[in-house]
């Protein structure tokens, strides 16, 4: 796919996010002019060339749990995902990383993504910036992870409620409530 057509639908698909909060919006509306720019919007070189670049997290999740990876590198609990490569849609991204990392098969609850976080970044590649697109995905907390050892000192399946405050994604609690009330519209729309 052409790389002004594959820019057009991601740009699409981040207009499509409802924001949740004004620091959802505003990382909208950045993105969106970062997307309708000349910037590189790919990773070309690791580990922050170009210093802000598409990453795609996705949220395993098992009605109230969810699966966090302890990340080696940054040093903290994450969604997994990872950056997406050049010429992938971000969604490629999602299926590509949870069979290279978990060793299972995506099975998205919501096509499209759901959440929008720019982030700094801290650990041992600190300093650029990850233009995060959230997806959820479908888990089952008793199928046995084959998660990648050199990625992720552990995994571990969190309730919702005792997800961990510290050193942890800071953006996950906003998308944990933003899941809420997501979940909350697509069961009354049902």
């Amino acid at each position: 796919m052409p790389v002004s057509d594959l820019r057009f639908q991601i740009h699409t698909e981040i207009a499509g996010i409802a924001p949740f909060d004004d620091a959802e919006r505003e990382t909208i509306h950045d993105a969106l002019e970062w997307l309708d720019s000349a910037a590189e919007i790919f990773r070309l070189q690791k580990p922050a060339t170009p210093p802000k670049h598409l990453v795609s997290y996705f949220l395993l999740v098992d009605g109230d749990h969810i699966l966090l990876v302890d990340h080696i590198k940054a040093g903290l609990w994450l969604p997994s995902g990872g950056h997406v490569d050049p010429g992938e849609h971000p969604r490629d991204t999602v299926a590509r990383e949870i069979v290279e990392e978990l060793g299972i098969q995506a099975d998205f609850a919501f096509p499209d993504p759901q959440f929008i976080t720019a982030t700094t970044t801290v650990g041992s590649t600190p300093g650029h910036i990850d233009m995060s697109l959230w997806y959820v995905v479908r888990g089952d907390r008793r199928q046995d992870l084959a998660f990648h050892r050199s990625e992720f000192t552990q995994i571990k399946w969190f309730h919702r409620r005792n997800a961990p405050s510290e050193r942890c994604e800071p953006e996950l609690h906003r998308f944990l409530a933003k899941l809420e009330v997501l979940e909350k519209q697509e069961h009354n729309s049902e």
